[in-house]
Order: C-alpha cells, then structure tokens, then sequence
C-alpha cells in the first residue's frame, strides 16, 4: 500500500482550501444581486415613471378626492363626505344605467367571443385568400367608432326601416333608433361589428401555437369535428379565451361612442349607459363631483368583474 506522509497531507491541504475560497468569491462576484446596473437603464426609466405617475395617478388621486365633495368643476367647493356614493345607490337614472351597461356587455361579450373564435377557426385552416380575410376582418378595428356611427346611423333610420316595410316585419319597419324596446340592437350590432376584429388577431395568436400532429392524431383516431374543437382546439386556447374574455368585457361595459353615435342616451334616456352618464352629467350637467364618485365606483366594479373573470377561468385552463 503508498503511505502518504503527513507532509504531504499538510501541503495539500491548503491548496484544495484556497481553491475552494476562490469557487465563492467567483461565485458572490457573478451574482445577480451584486451586478451592477448601468447609469442607463435609471435615465431612461426613471422619467417614464415619473410621467406615467403624473398624467395617471395623480388625476385619479385627485378624481378620488372630488368625489368627497360637492364641486362643480370650476370655482369654490366644500367636504360634504360620503354623500355622493350615498346618492349613487338612490338614484334611479344610476341604476338604469348599470342595468343596462351589464346587460349590453353580457350580450357583446357572449356575441364578440363566439363569432371570432368561430372566424379564426375558420381562417386557421385551408382556405382560399386565408392572408387576405385576415386583413379585411381588421378594417373595422381600424376605423373611428364615431364616424362609422353615423353612418350605421343613417342605415338604421332609412334603409334598414325601408327594408323591412317591403318584407312586412312590423318591428323592422320603423327606426330602432327611436324603439325604447330595440333601441340596444344597433348599439351591440355597431360594438360587435367592430370588437370581433381584435379578438380573432388574438384567437388566431393562440391556435398557432397548437402543434398540427395533434390534430394527425386525433384524425387518426376518428375524432369529429366538434370533438376536434371541444377536446383538443379549445382547451389549448385556454390563456387567450380568457384574456379575450376579459377585454371584450371590459370594453363592453365602457361603451360610450356607440351610444353618443346611435342614440344620444335615447329615447327617453332608455339607452344610457355609466361611461354615458358619467360624461353626460359630469360635463354638461354640473354634477362634476357626483359623476366623479360614480366613476370611482364603476372603476371598483370593473376591477372586481375583471379579478373574478380570471380567477375564475385562469383556475380551469389546460396548459
């Protein structure tokens, strides 16, 4: 057997220690924590926060603090307390306007969701001028809301009522601009006509990233259509029905071009929804503090729906 001396031991012994001692501080000097952070990167952040800070968070800090009051946006106002938000839950027109605006937002989202995932489908698979769909379903997302308001304006006062007398549908056969029971037909058509453009961008994103041998498979196995979309296409496409959902909901509930378009809040204020309301009174109405504490409220409700939405679906998508 070698016997190694104690020498030997001795002399090696501290060149292993001070290998190691080296190891740590190569290791402390490549940390993350300890690198250093070019003067750049502040010069560059550091104002965009500052301005992101000052054009949003201070107005809305502010809009905050007029809601406790009773000011007219303009001259002397005094702290009156809660009373706004007490109003708010008293007022009849507040509530309509709520009512209606959940209703509406329901109606387009459902509408929204199902006729994009339903063309980009479509668009996804082999057809012809597949490019040149793509393009002419995003027009409408490009386009003034107001100015194609106007126009869808004209279409549901003449034409629209004209065609309707000449097939003898009673209630085609006058302008549903002026119906205070089909007056929020033209408003979801315009809001869907427009929103289904952005959605099928974002449907479109999420079925590029289903591998295609998938689908080889499952048409090995016999799968139908339906089955297809329901147990393979749509579970993929989890994260981008929700982020679709949440959006077009959220843009639901703040339709306000449409309405000031169409319909003016009419007839008979049957068409008013909160973002109406709150520019109508707030503006035009001297209800400057009331409107800006039921903007702080409808921003709460807005948090709320959209923290609950993707709680809840976020919980059910298959990765």
């Amino acid at each position: 057997m070698m016997s190694i001396s104690r020498s030997q031991v001795g002399a090696a012994a501290p060149t292993h220690m001070t290998a190691k001692r080296g190891e740590r501080r190569g290791r402390r000097g490549s940390s993350p924590s300890r690198r250093r952070v070019d003067r750049a990167y502040y010069w560059m952040v550091v104002p965009a926060a500052v301005v992101f800070a000052v054009f949003l968070y201070v107005p809305f800090a502010q809009g905050i603090a007029y809601s406790f009051t009773n000011s007219q946006g303009y001259g002397d106002f005094s702290w009156i307390g809660l009373k706004n938000y007490t109003a708010l839950f008293q007022d009849e027109r507040v509530g309509h306007a709520y009512l209606f605006s959940f209703f509406i937002a329901i109606v387009i989202t459902i509408l929204v969701n199902v006729i994009s995932m339903f063309l980009a489908v479509a668009l996804n698979g082999r057809i012809f001028f597949r490019n040149g769909f793509r393009a002419i379903y995003f027009i409408p997302y490009t386009l003034s809301v107001l100015v194609i308001g106007y126009v869808f304006k004209y279409m549901f006062m003449t034409p629209i009522p004209a065609a309707g007398k000449a097939l003898g549908i009673g209630w085609l056969s006058q302008s549903l601009l002026t119906s205070e029971r089909y007056s929020w037909v033209p408003i979801v058509f315009l809001a869907v006509w427009q929103a289904v453009a952005y959605s099928v961008l974002i449907y479109l994103a999420g079925l590029q990233t289903i591998d295609a041998q998938i689908y080889e498979a499952a048409a090995i196995d016999g799968v139908n259509p339906w089955q297809n979309f329901w147990r393979i296409t749509f579970p993929l496409i989890g994260p981008f029905f929700t982020i679709n959902l949440v959006l077009s909901m959220k843009n639901a509930l703040g339709t306000f071009d449409q309405v000031v378009a169409l319909t003016d809040g009419g007839p008979n204020s049957s068409t008013e929804t909160v973002t109406y309301l709150i520019w109508k009174g707030g503006l035009t109405g001297g209800e400057y503090a009331y409107q800006t504490a039921n903007a702080v409220l409808f921003f709460l409700v807005l948090a709320i729906i959209a923290f609950i939405q993707l709680k809840f679906f976020g919980s059910r998508e298959k990765v």
